[in-house]
Parts: structure tokens; sequence; C-alpha cells
């Protein structure tokens, strides 16, 4: 177990500060943050590093390693990511998934074995690729909880976009029947048009054009899930045209054909304001937010989200910066409302009061509120917000 390895980094630090100017990791910083200095010892090959890791049970040697593999794991991140570097990638992303990739390599560090024949940077590779996928899995909300299925339903993908009959080919390479192929296939179709994701090749390599998250909540995320679509559509409908058309607009997505066009190239408010005369940029942005909100009433009412329903009650202050708050709280937009204490200070929260329909136990909708609220930065804390999941 790695419980019993020491990791004393003394006599080392790290080389380049990862945020030297205070306003965000450059990409140099984020491809060097695993570099030592003093340099480390030096050895003839980079696997003595991980026997001595291993024979001393200090994970000093491990750094060692990282000091000199890093250069390959910076290239089959990018590679990953399908760009060539510099601000063409988020940095900060860059330096999730490099993290997500050594807790891999440390887990599957016990079971390295040289007797068999390979060398550790060999040995990890399928690993490292393992932990990418799984650090993507967890971005997409549409992925299923099975590495296995995640990686079958991105081979489909490519079958789809790339032969004449996806579910024929599907059954030979898995050597599976046909119905289990046209279940991956109603899943891959019920994702296509989401925001584009990265199909995989039939070398298990990625290609496809990578899109930024949005820190909001999209509805992108589940109008075409095949499940839900019906209740999506009827509630949509129920929608005056103003409202249909801000949505469309603003979240590019076509509710007719189900087509999402380009993220980037979606209307501001400022263009919104225009199509509909007399509404400034504000007043279009104030109109579209209260339409996601009746669409989420909607959504709810059919039973295809959750959704709790925040209001700040009272703040305290200090230097500046709210310390503490009492959030009321609403659960599916029905029944009494609850009530939640917050200490931003240390992070902590208390449910003061349950709201109706929230569960004793899990405290489903309060756990939801109190999670998206301690993640809010002080000086960004709403008065007033719906939260939907699913």
């Amino acid at each position: 177990m790695l419980s019993d390895f020491s990791w004393d980094m003394t006599g080392y630090i790290p080389k380049h500060a990862v945020n030297p100017h205070g306003d965000g990791i450059i990409p140099y910083a984020a491809e060097r943050i695993f570099q030592l200095e003093p340099e480390p010892p030096a050895v003839g090959n980079l696997n003595e590093y991980i026997l001595s890791a291993l024979q001393e049970k200090n994970l000093i040697y491990f750094s060692f390693f990282l000091h000199h593999y890093e250069p390959q794991l910076n290239k089959r991140i990018k590679d990953f990511l399908g760009v060539d570097g510099g601000d063409l990638y988020d940095t900060d992303r860059f330096i999730d998934i490099k993290l997500s990739c050594r807790e891999q390599m440390l887990q599957k560090l016990m079971d390295y074995d040289l007797a068999k024949g390979a060398e550790y940077a060999t040995y990890i590779f399928p690993f490292i690729r393992d932990a990418m996928l799984r650090f993507r899995m967890g971005e997409e909300k549409w992925s299923v909880s099975s590495l296995t299925n995640y990686k079958m339903v991105r081979s489909m993908a490519w079958l789809y976009h790339n032969t004449k009959d996806a579910v024929n080919e599907f059954s030979k390479k898995y050597n599976c029947d046909l119905a289990l192929a046209e279940e991956y296939l109603k899943v891959v179709r019920g994702i296509r048009n989401q925001q584009p994701f990265y199909v995989t090749d039939e070398n298990g390599e990625e290609t496809g054009e990578d899109v930024a998250l949005d820190d909001s909540w999209n509805y992108t995320d589940i109008l075409w899930n095949g499940i839900q679509a019906e209740k999506v559509q009827r509630a949509f409908e129920k929608l005056n045209y103003r409202e249909q058309t801000l949505l469309e607009k603003r979240l590019a997505i076509c509710m007719t054909c189900g087509r999402v066009s380009s993220w980037k190239d979606r209307p501001t408010f400022e263009e919104l304001a225009v199509m509909f005369e007399g509404s400034t940029a504000s007043g279009a942005e104030r109109a579209y937010r209260k339409a996601v909100d009746k669409l989420t009433e909607l959504l709810v009412a059919e039973g295809a989200i959750h959704a709790v329903r925040l209001k700040q009650k009272s703040k305290i202050k200090r230097k500046k910066k709210i310390a503490a708050a009492i959030y009321e709280y609403q659960a599916d937009c029905d029944g009494e409302w609850g009530e939640i204490s917050l200490d931003f200070e240390n992070g902590k929260a208390e449910v003061i009061l349950l709201a109706d329909w929230d569960t004793v136990k899990t405290n489903k909708f309060a756990s939801r509120a109190i999670a998206y609220l301690l993640n809010c930065e002080s000086e960004k804390l709403p008065k007033e917000i719906m939260v939907a999941f699913e």
C-alpha cells in the first residue's frame, strides 16, 4: 500500500512557480509543475527511479521520475486535447488533467512488475489514457458511469460517422449481438446533437473539436437525451414566442430539428436586444434569465429535472466580504421554504429548517443548494437564483 511509503522532498523545491504573475497560470508554468530544483541525481535509465521508489518505499524517486517524464506526459495530454499548446488550451484544465494522470500513475505503481518485461513508462501508458478519458467523462454530463461503456460509446460514435452499417461493424468488433449494438447506437444518437465531443477512432485516438464547458446551467446538456426529449419538447412549447426565441438563439440550438450551432457564434445580449426592438442588452439578459427560470419550472413539472430555488435572507460582512449568510430554499418550485445557514470563512453549512419535499436522510435539495453556494465567490453570492439538477 502507498500508505507505507514516505514522500519527503526535503532539499528539493519546485523549479517554477505555478502562478508567478498572479493573473492566471501561464502555459510555460503549466507544463513544468513537476520540475525540481536542484536537478535530481542522474541515472542511466528512468526506470531506475521507479525501482528505487519500490525498493526503498520512498516516493521522492517517483518525483524524480516525473521530473524527467513530464515532457512526454505534456505531449500525450496535448495530443488528447487535439491542440498544439500555447494559448490554445485552458492551462487550469491542462493541470487538472495532468494531476489526474499523476494520481493514476501513483495508484498503479504498486502493481508494476519489471519481470513482465516492460519499463514503467511503457506499462503506464494505457492507464494514463484511461485517466484522461475518465477526466473528460466527468466533464460530459451525458457520460455513462463505466469507463468501459464510455469507450464503447465513443467507438460506436466513430463507426456511426465513418461506416455504412455501424451496428454490424460494432457487433463484429465486440463480438456482441445486434440488439446490444442497437442500444449503443441509440445512446450515440441521443447525444449527437449536444455540444461536440471527441470521437474515438479505430486506433483509440480521438478526433473532433474540443468545446469549453460553460459554468452556468446549460439546457443543451439535456435537451436531446432520448428519454427526456418529449418532456422537454412539451415544456418548450408552453413558452411564448419571445421566450422560445431567446432560449434557442442564446443556447445555439434549434428545438425543431435539434441541430446545435457553434457555441462561439451564439448572439450576444446586445444582438438579441436588436431582434426585439425597444429592448436593451440588460433587458434582453433579464428576459433570457426569466425564460430559463420558466423553462426550469416547466421541466420540473414534467418530472424531467429537479430544481432548488434560493433567496438570500440575511448576510454578515467582514472586510468587504460576505463571511456568513442565511438562505431560504424551496424544493422543486413548490411547498414551504426551508432555511440554510452558511459560514463561508470556514466552508461550513447547516440546515436550520428542511423545505417541504426535501428528504430527511439525504437532504438532497439542501445539499445541492449548499454545494452551489459554497462554490460561489463571496462577492458574487446571488440574492435570488434557481439551481437545476438531474
